[in-house]
């Protein structure tokens, strides 16, 4: 582009950016986004306000050959936002790309192997790590990022804050989640994060510092070989497992939909939430569930080591 397009350029794109955030997109959709814009600007060198739609269907074949049908969908996503709310302009994504529906099913973990996982790892912070995400159905950031202060040990409730969506959710905490908490935090004592990150004082460039996201996802699959477990293990899996375990225990999908923070997809039932009823059944079934478990916590000197 020359200096004429550049300028202009410089000009949509801040128009894009200030676009999505008045949309209210998170920080990870507008950096993801922007960063598609940018990217099939570069592959034509020019702006996407200048684009046929052969010249979108020649990039999106491009874009399908090399790269995953959920990045072409952000793409997709990027550049009908970028028409519609900068241009103003009607953009017929489904005439161009449209990504197939697949919905594989998610390997999932019986409740022995699960407690395998678990007393095979060496580590008492992955131990209690692995527990707290299963016993509460969360995903990995949201175990990363649970703090003190989110526990509630006289409701036998956990704050589940800045989710998937940006809808907080509450979830109950099983008793030996909180004694399993209790027992790594003692280790720590860190006044606000329950899985903090690195060496004391758990802090980089001022911010504290939540636990490597890497080391637990490459621990847990290491550990479920060792287990001689073959199926794809990650930290997810143990949301998928809970997830079923509840349903084969008797717990409803719409209890089971609001404890894991899910839309349903029913619309009308988007947003409900559990009865007092469902709330206390389920929380006996996940008390009974992870009671049934077996750990030998690991020694803190060990982990040291």
């Amino acid at each position: 582009m020359n200096i004429q397009d550049q300028t202009r350029f410089n000009s949509l794109y801040q128009r894009y950016l200030n676009e999505l955030t008045l949309q209210g997109k998170s920080p990870k959709t507008i950096n993801m986004y922007s960063r598609c814009l940018r990217q099939v600007g570069d592959y034509f060198d020019c702006y996407p306000d200048q684009l046929t739609a052969e010249q979108l269907k020649t990039y999106f074949l491009d874009l399908v050959d090399r790269r995953s049908w959920s990045m072409v969908k952000v793409a997709r996503n990027a550049i009908q936002f970028f028409y519609k709310h900068v241009l103003g302009r009607p953009w017929q994504w489904i005439n161009i790309v449209k990504p197939p529906k697949v919905q594989p099913l998610q390997d999932v973990l019986s409740q022995d192997e699960v407690c395998r996982v678990i007393n095979q790892t060496h580590k008492l912070s992955y131990q209690v790590f692995y527990l707290t995400s299963y016993s509460m159905g969360l995903r990995l950031a949201e175990t990363l990022n649970l703090k003190v202060a989110d526990i509630d040990s006289h409701l036998m409730r956990v704050h589940i804050r800045f989710t998937k969506g940006n809808k907080d959710r509450f979830v109950p905490l099983p008793l030996a989640t909180l004694k399993a908490l209790r027992l790594y935090w003692k280790t720590h004592r860190h006044p606000e994060l329950l899985f903090p990150g690195g060496k004391p004082p758990f802090v980089r460039e001022g911010k504290a510092m939540s636990m490597d996201r890497g080391g637990v996802q490459k621990a847990i699959k290491l550990i479920a070989k060792e287990c001689g477990i073959s199926k794809n293990v990650h930290v997810h899996t143990l949301r998928h497992s809970f997830a079923t375990h509840l349903l084969e225990n008797g717990v409803n999908l719409r209890s089971i939909q609001t404890l894991l923070g899910h839309a349903s997809p029913i619309t009308t039932a988007r947003y409900t939430k559990m009865t007092e009823e469902a709330q206390q059944n389920s929380a006996l079934m996940i008390n009974a569930l992870i009671d049934g478990f077996h750990i030998h916590w690991k020694n803190h000197d060990q982990e040291e080591k």
